[in-house]
């Protein structure tokens, strides 16, 4: 099925915390195939500028710059300083924990930091249902990313210390171009552990997290089976007439 352009635009400050006007257009679905993927990198950039918009339309949100239909944007320039903006540091806690019949705790933990083994990553792939990719192109999506987010659980049997097992049961990754913009890309819940809210925490963690580096305009591509779930993460389908639009090799 095609998939279908999404833009989140929370209308207060209620919608997830998030900044006044977020932009969303690319993710991947919980369950279903990948669409192609794109890159976003994880690191910091020192900006010299920061800009706020008033009554920005869509098209202004992603150019930032371009004045239309009377819109305003303010540049304000920082104070002069000689050292890099700070990144906001990743994040790791638990997110549920319960304890099992036997006695077991299980932890869901939740990390911002990036740390994927790919084979885990692959395994989790299976279970949803995805085709096989090839491992080092894994790795490099990975690696080019410019955040990564996980879920593992992590199993703690009573009286065995040191004995943990743990599993990785959800992620989702974005791309970006370290400024304005933002896309997510291959977000996985493992199948047992659907219908629990994993995945809409997973993704309002990834958007806070983005938005505290400062990049507002975030996209995703979804399966039409879940465009219902991601328009209740606050994402909208098509803003202002505008399509995603892709280009594939013709054999």
């Amino acid at each position: 099925m095609p998939a279908q352009g999404l833009v989140v635009l929370p209308n207060s400050a209620s919608d997830l915390n998030l900044y006044p006007r977020i932009v969303s257009f690319g993710c991947r679905c919980q369950c279903h195939p990948p669409f192609p993927p794109l890159n976003f990198p994880l690191s910091t950039v020192n900006r010299k500028e920061k800009i706020y918009r008033l009554k920005a339309s869509f098209w202004e949100s992603i150019r930032s710059g371009i004045l239309k239909n009377n819109t305003t944007i303010q540049v304000v320039e920082p104070p002069v300083t000689t050292e890099e903006e700070e990144e906001p540091l990743p994040e790791e806690f638990v997110l549920v924990e319960s304890t099992r019949p036997d006695g077991t705790i299980e932890q869901i933990i939740f990390s911002s930091g990036g740390n994927v083994d790919v084979y885990d990553l692959q395994t989790l792939c299976d279970k949803v249902g995805w085709p096989r990719r090839p491992l080092s192109k894994l790795a490099a999506a990975l690696r080019n990313s410019y955040m990564v987010v996980t879920l593992h659980s992590v199993s703690k049997s009573t009286g065995e210390e040191g004995n943990d097992q743990k599993r990785l049961i959800g992620m989702a990754r974005a791309t970006s171009d370290h400024a304005f913009n933002a896309t997510i890309w291959d977000v996985l819940v493992d199948p047992s552990y659907q219908g629990q809210g994993l995945g809409k925490a997973l993704i309002e963690k990834l958007i806070r997290a983005l938005l505290q580096r400062d990049i507002g305009n975030i996209s995703l591509f979804a399966d039409s089976k879940v465009v219902e779930f991601y328009r209740n993460l606050g994402f909208e389908a098509d803003p202002e007439g505008i399509k995603g639009m892709f280009w594939y090799p013709k054999n």
